[in-house]
């Protein structure tokens, strides 16, 4: 596969006119093509964008889109958490068509940075054990794993896994 031009890959806050949508859809397509997940797996991305665009607080949470070539080929969310002081990583994806370029890194690294300046001290996520590719890039940030759970959603059994980061210990990279 050719390597992509850099210069037009970019990561922007999901404030456009069809942003939130596209998120909805590109999870629930994505995810039925990969993993064979039902409707119910959309549902619940719909119901996090929803709680997001419906009530979500600009200085403590955001969301990222990334484009390649004005085409939207991925997202993530950073939400406030369940306890002071935490936030949640939510809804990263990186389409088919973005993959290879490292831009579930970047999506992640600006959420991060985002938490750091909004004052959190740790960041949470839920992920499910297939989701490889995304756990290696929660690991390579210095998330730990915290705990798992068998359960049974979007049409399969699978294994749920929490994550946490303890920002406090874990410095932002520094450039160069």
């Amino acid at each position: 596969m050719p390597q992509r031009d850099q210069e037009h890959v970019v990561v922007r806050r999901a404030d456009r006119p069809g942003d939130l949508g596209w998120v909805v859809m590109a999870h629930g397509e994505s995810y039925h093509r990969q993993f064979g997940w039902n409707r119910d797996f959309e549902a619940l991305v719909a119901t996090i964008v929803a709680d997001y665009g419906a009530r979500h607080d600009p200085d403590r949470e955001a969301a990222w889109i990334a484009e390649s070539d004005g085409r939207r080929v991925g997202c993530v969310f950073l939400v406030a958490g369940d306890r002071p002081g935490t936030a949640k990583l939510r809804l990263l994806l990186v389409t088919p068509e973005g993959r290879g370029s490292g831009l579930g890194t970047r999506l992640v690294a600006e959420c991060l940075s985002f938490a750091r300046a909004a004052g959190y001290e740790r960041v949470t996520l839920w992920t499910n054990d297939v989701l490889v590719a995304a756990r290696t890039i929660y690991q390579s940030f210095g998330f730990t794993f915290a705990d798992e759970e068998r359960h049974h959603s979007f049409g399969h059994d699978l294994v749920g896994q929490n994550w946490t980061l303890d920002l406090r210990t874990h410095a932002a990279p520094r450039d160069g």
